[in-house]
């Protein structure tokens, strides 16, 4: 028995240094290409008639009008400079390792940008949505892939980008909002009037029709009209669907489209219909969005808080290590493992996850590892105090972590709670700090109440039983 619980132990052991070698060094890597597809959308317009030449209906809720062909998309790595390369930029990631977490915009440095309406209303759930992919779509469009788009508070849209450092060039290249618009194109490709605002488009969607997918449009009164007036003075030429001066597709027009419903089809994957639609989909807000706030974090300062904060929680946990061992002898030693191992999931999680790490997440971390540590003390005192009166080391641990599971419970939760308002309402740095701390505490107490427990019945269980070992005078 005894030679079956040493196994066990060195087993914990062994995984235990296997996760901080993970930690430290990340295992695997995955070619990762990142791409932005630029679409000029060469499909044509075709219409049902009846035999008077009237456009009529089909089974699909009345909507006559049919876009068909096929959809060339160019794929070219755009730059955060802004210029484009005709080749992908590939990256050797690894999972798992301290070097594979994603830096916050505190800690990488960086452009963060607020948006928020220009009339200083609450826009509904589903138009701030659509706000937040059509900036998603922009600044991938523009090539920053790192940034994050995320709402904040009711009716305000953060932008985060890192690795930039003139945010001034940064509003003025993501601008204000894009804005779709329907146009007549010249004979030079480039786009003429402005034929029908995206903001009478009422919806866009991806749909399925006769087993192929299609993107489905309708137009509000104002918009069917300019729409039927469009189409009837440009038979036979291409109408331009742009966001800003950016064609995402530009249909020939065979007929005039008068009851504003129409529909696109060509060689639409799930995925291409539902991005197109999302495009139009954005550029029909009925409200108009404006840069509220903006500022820019330079790398140094993010790069020397990192610097400064991983020595101040490395010289923290290693004195918390000594204070263990010093004060509770054989179960500080084993909660010092324990704690080591908390330390190595917590990194391999984050990069596995990709949870951001923000300064405040950093504190988030520490604290963690400090309510992991008072876990470990409240139960290390009850167990002194069951050794004290006389109770085996075997029954003073059972009681010793029977008698404390409440206040570690209690004070975990609390703190949960807590935290999970703030990463419900938070964003950007508090939302990190939230992510870490939720983290952190669901580790430590795993690492508290059971990795510490199992490693101290081990001890015993292989001999380890002098009182004197565990607190006792």
């Amino acid at each position: 028995m005894k030679g079956k619980n040493a196994f066990i132990l060195l087993l914990v052991l062994v995984i235990t240094a296997g996760l901080v070698a993970v930690s430290l060094l990340g295992v695997g890597n995955v070619a990762s290409t990142q791409t932005s597809s630029s679409s000029d959308d060469a499909v044509e317009l075709e219409v049902e008639t009846d035999a008077n030449g009237e456009v009529v209906t089909n089974e699909n809720g009345g909507l006559n009008a049919v876009f068909s062909g096929t959809t060339e998309a160019a794929s070219e790595a755009v730059s955060t400079d802004g210029s484009t390369e005709t080749t992908t930029a590939a990256e050797r990631i690894g999972y798992g390792g301290y070097k594979n977490i994603k830096l916050g915009l505190d800690l990488k440095g960086g452009v963060y940008i607020v948006y928020g309406p220009e009339n200083g209303e609450t826009p509904s759930d589903s138009d701030m949505d659509a706000a937040i992919s059509m900036l998603q779509q922009r600044v991938a469009y523009k090539g920053y892939y790192d940034a994050e788009v995320s709402k904040e508070g009711t009716n305000k849209i953060r932008v985060e980008i890192p690795g930039v450092e003139d945010a001034q060039a940064a509003v003025s290249e993501i601008g204000e909002a894009a804005h779709l618009t329907f146009r007549s194109m010249n004979d030079d490709g480039t786009p003429g009037e402005v034929l029908v605002d995206g903001i009478n488009v009422t919806d866009a969607d991806k749909a399925y029709q006769n087993n192929a997918i299609v993107v489905t449009l309708q137009f509000d009164s104002t918009g069917a009209k300019a729409f039927a007036d469009a189409t009837a003075n440009n038979i036979g030429k291409q109408i331009g669907i742009y966001m800003d001066d950016m064609l995402i597709s530009a249909p020939t027009v065979q007929s005039a489209i008068t009851n504003g419903q129409a529909v696109i089809t060509g060689d639409f994957d799930a995925q291409g219909a539902e991005d197109l639609a999302s495009k139009i989909r954005s550029g029909s807000l009925p409200f108009s969005l404006k840069a509220l706030e903006y500022n820019a974090i330079g790398a140094r300062l993010g790069a020397d808080s990192l610097s400064t904060s991983v020595k101040a929680g490395t010289v923290g946990i290693v004195l918390i290590l000594i204070f263990m061992i010093v004060v509770y002898r054989v179960p500080g030693l084993l909660a010092d493992i324990a704690l080591v191992g908390y330390t190595a999931i917590n990194i391999i999680i984050m990069s596995l996850f990709g949870l951001n790490l923000t300064l405040p997440g950093v504190a988030g971390i520490v604290l963690g590892i400090g309510m992991a540590v008072d876990a470990n003390v409240i139960v290390f005192e009850r167990l002194k105090e069951e050794i004290r009166a006389g109770k085996s080391v075997k029954t003073a641990i059972h009681n010793g972590f029977d008698r404390a599971l409440s206040a570690i419970l209690d004070g975990n939760i609390t703190t949960l709670i807590a935290c999970a308002v703030l990463l419900w309402l938070g964003t950007g740095p508090i939302k990190g700090f939230a992510q870490t701390l939720i983290l952190s505490i669901v580790v430590s107490m795993f690492s508290a109440l059971i990795v510490t427990r199992i490693l101290l019945n081990l001890c015993v269980n292989i001999g380890i039983k002098s009182p004197k070992l565990y607190g006792g005078k």
